[in-house]
């Protein structure tokens, strides 16, 4: 009788930690929809007041990386994804915004600077003229 006492003890506690698992990623999930539908909200809703990308991305991914309970920095891409996934999820929500969310996911473009060939100067015109016979005048 005792080792079925034992024997049910341990299938209960067994059982228990099960529950357990299986509840915990179910909470992490709704938490991350709550911070994506936060970042959805502040992103949809300045990109549909005339804001540019740039600035209606900074506010979000700064709201949401505030946001995060995490030990761990949110990504960028991950951000972009939970806007995704938010608006998806429930369009009715963020009304026109599906037209923005590519926009999340474009690469930065860095503005590329040409050598202005105008203001180069040439050996002649320089201060320094290193065809001197003495090279370090004093």
């Amino acid at each position: 009788m005792k080792l079925n006492n034992g024997l049910l003890k341990i299938s209960l506690l067994c059982l228990g930690f099960t529950s357990i698992g299986m509840t915990i990623p179910n909470a992490k999930a709704a938490d991350l929809n709550t911070q994506g539908g936060k970042g959805a909200k502040v992103y949809c809703y300045m990109r549909s007041n005339g804001n540019a990308h740039e600035v209606s991305w900074n506010a979000s991914y700064a709201l949401l990386k505030r946001q995060s309970n995490s030990m761990f920095k949110t990504s960028p891409k991950h951000a972009a994804v939970m806007i995704t996934e938010a608006v998806v999820q429930d369009p009715n929500k963020f009304p026109n915004c599906g037209q923005y969310l590519g926009d999340l996911f474009q690469p930065k473009e860095t503005p590329i600077k040409s050598a202005n060939i105008n203001n180069i100067q040439t050996n002649q015109d320089s201060k320094y003229n290193t065809n001197s016979a003495s090279r370090y005048n004093y």
